[in-house]
């Protein structure tokens, strides 16, 4: 406590000798890791030291570790005008609203993932020309990556050219502060599109062109934030449900729908940093209301069920042998509650859920449900992510590479 009283009165003073605190600079280090961004961004402008030190990748990662002692949850609104995101801590409390940057063309702006402090976000730009002259909306995604403590937003390079993106994905690793974004789509630009093997590629997943006759299968793009670009893999044997997906001890994991009802998940499709990817079995068959969540470090599957037991918790604890455990059931204290349902997420042994007009939360402890309110928005749809604050940049590279590559 002493040294902690030490450094803040060292930063208070105006004509302080710096080299009474760089001669603790271990032990700044530990006490500066314990703050809020918020407070480390004014911190910064204080000195050159404490500006260096803050913006070194040592610091960051040390940040970053104390950061994920204290889970968060993080909202945001499926909302045209407001901007707000809002970070919500263990007690269910609103304990920030941050406001992302205002631009006319965010009109469809969404959240599809949370993960060291950065989230991820699309948008399809609505202008005057984003119809075609058959109402089919033409504008391409734009994928943006978002640090809310820091209030830093990177736009990612263009996309392909696509008819219809079918979903995205972002893996992160090895090093901390490396992502890739794995973008689903079918190509525009169908003259030179080889029609596969319908034993290769399953039925469900050609998507008719304009045309009726011909079909496209899907294709894949991967951004490298190492190298900032965009590669193109090509045609791939599977697509996912959409943009939901979670990212898990190096894998990022989609629902693969059925081939008997599309909109019920009838497998799992994961790809890791090397872009190999495999294809997971279930854990039982499941229902429209089914997510993929990241529950105690492990890939974990919750569905709701019009039965005695309606939600339902599993746990994949050996991923090489895709054994999965169920980790507990619950009944519903509310009739009617989960009939619609828009978004789950995990924090230690809370699940959170948010369905079209209620937020409840999911001890899963004692299987003991609690309903939350919330003053600073109105009870209609959110996505709700885990959220670890930290100074990672959106880019992907800490200051140091970025520097250097300009002047490779």
């Amino acid at each position: 406590m002493e040294m902690v009283n030490f450094v803040g009165n060292c930063i208070q003073r105006k004509n302080v000798e710096w080299l009474d605190l760089e001669s603790f600079e271990g032990v700044v280090d530990n006490v500066l890791s314990s703050l809020p961004v918020k407070c480390l961004l004014n911190v910064k402008a204080v000195s050159k030291f404490l500006r260096d030190l803050i913006r070194s990748q040592a610091f960051i990662r040390l940040h970053l570790s104390r950061s994920r002692e204290n889970a968060l949850y993080i909202f945001f609104p499926f909302m045209p005008i407001n901007r707000n995101i809002y970070i919500i801590d263990a007690d269910a409390v609103v304990t920030e609203t941050v406001t992302l940057p205002t631009d006319e063309n965010l009109s469809t702006l969404s959240m599809v993932c949370s993960y060291n402090g950065l989230i991820c976000l699309t948008n399809f730009p609505v202008t005057l020309y984003s119809y075609s002259s058959q109402g089919v909306a033409v504008a391409d995604l734009e994928i943006l990556i978002c640090n809310p403590a820091t209030h830093e937003v990177g736009l990612l390079p263009k996309c392909s050219p696509s008819e219809e993106d079918l979903g995205i994905g972002v893996a992160f690793g090895p090093e901390i502060s490396e992502y890739k974004v794995f973008r689903f789509f079918r190509s525009k630009s169908n003259s030179e599109i080889v029609l596969p093997d319908p034993e290769v590629v399953p039925y469900w997943f050609l998507l008719p062109t304009s045309r009726p006759e011909t079909v496209l299968p899907p294709e894949c793009e991967i951004y490298s934030s190492r190298t900032g670009t965009w590669s193109c893999i090509g045609p791939v044997q599977h697509r996912p449900m959409g943009a939901h997906h979670v990212f898990v001890n190096g894998k990022v994991y989609w629902f693969i729908p059925s081939e008997e009802n599309y909109d019920i998940p009838g497998s799992i499709l994961s790809v890791d940093m090397e872009e190999h990817f495999e294809v997971v079995g279930l854990p039982d068959t499941l229902t429209e209301l089914s997510f993929l969540i990241d529950f105690e470090g492990c890939l974990s599957v919750v569905a709701v069920f019009d039965k005695d037991e309606p939600v339902v918790i599993w746990i994949l604890k050996n991923e090489n042998e895709y054994v999965w455990e169920k980790k507990c059931s619950a009944g519903i204290p509310y009739k009617g509650m989960m009939e619609e349902l828009h978004s789950v997420a995990a924090r230690e042994s809370d699940i959170f859920f948010i369905t079209a007009h209620d937020y409840i939360i999911l001890d899963t402890d004692d299987s003991s449900w609690e309903l939350v309110e919330f003053e600073e928005f109105e009870p209609n749809a959110h996505a709700v992510f885990p959220y670890t604050e930290s100074l990672l940049p959106c880019s992907g590279r800490f200051a140091g590479e970025v520097n250097n590559q300009r002047a490779a």
